[in-house]
């Protein structure tokens, strides 16, 4: 039996997680395919746009991603203090901006007067949507249906398109971390995908390098002033 996912993850421990997202039967459904001569090249654009849009809506930064031609790599950091600290409307206007939400929080951010018993379940609500805005498995859960959705329907057909539940690893300390990081922005050039960082499509390696270009810090990726020491688990 496949252990529960949440026995998985452990803010206690670390905040840093590397999770892994295969399709089905490896087969080249991202990239191009070898054998029909068929390219779906533009759905590696699809998953870099999403991580990236979800990253501004959930509390997890992403800290390194590669989308490869049959599966992807990403680097979270679960921002749970952050989730913390957000007021519930705050909470609410993000989570619509992935699910139509309830009628009472609809009601809310109408500003229309709640009873009591209302307000009761609208706390258990929000309650829930904080708990699932730093929730690794719900990230990835929007992340990969929408992509699966979107392919289906450009295939005209039905199914998987992921293997199966991603996998998540915990990253321990820094040189963890560090060993992660830079196994993920260097997956493209092991896989002769790409010659050099810079060329690597579809990551953020080759994201930070056109933005360190400019003078820039890319918006939508952690940045960690020098070590990450102080966002690791003290021990």
């Amino acid at each position: 039996m496949a252990t529960a996912r949440k026995r998985q993850v452990s803010l206690t421990d670390t905040k840093y997680y590397h999770c892994i997202s295969r399709c089905v039967r490896r087969a080249y459904l991202c990239g191009e395919d070898k054998v029909t001569g068929q390219s779906y090249e533009h759905r590696r654009g699809w998953i870099e746009d999403k991580l990236l849009e979800l990253a501004k809506v959930f509390c997890i930064d992403v800290c390194a991603y590669a989308v490869m031609s049959n599966h992807t790599h990403t680097v979270l950091y679960v921002n749970d203090i952050k989730a913390k600290r957000l007021s519930d409307k705050a909470i609410i206007i993000r989570w619509h901006k992935l699910f139509k939400g309830t009628i009472l929080s609809h009601k809310f951010l109408q500003g229309e007067r709640l009873d009591s018993a209302q307000q009761t379940f609208l706390n258990k609500d929000i309650e829930q949507f904080r708990e699932r805005l730093a929730s690794i498995s719900w990230f990835m859960r929007v992340l990969n249906e929408s992509i699966a959705r979107k392919a289906n329907k450009e295939d005209n057909c039905t199914g998987r398109f992921w293997e199966g539940r991603f996998k998540s690893q915990a990253l321990l300390d820094e040189a963890a971390l560090a060993a992660c990081m830079a196994y993920v922005d260097l997956n493209p050039i092991r896989a002769k995908m790409a010659n050099t960082p810079e060329t690597s499509d579809y990551t953020s390696v080759k994201t930070r390098c056109e933005h360190a270009k400019k003078g820039k810090q890319p918006k939508h990726l952690a940045r960690f002033a020098g070590s990450p020491r102080k966002h690791m688990p003290k021990g």
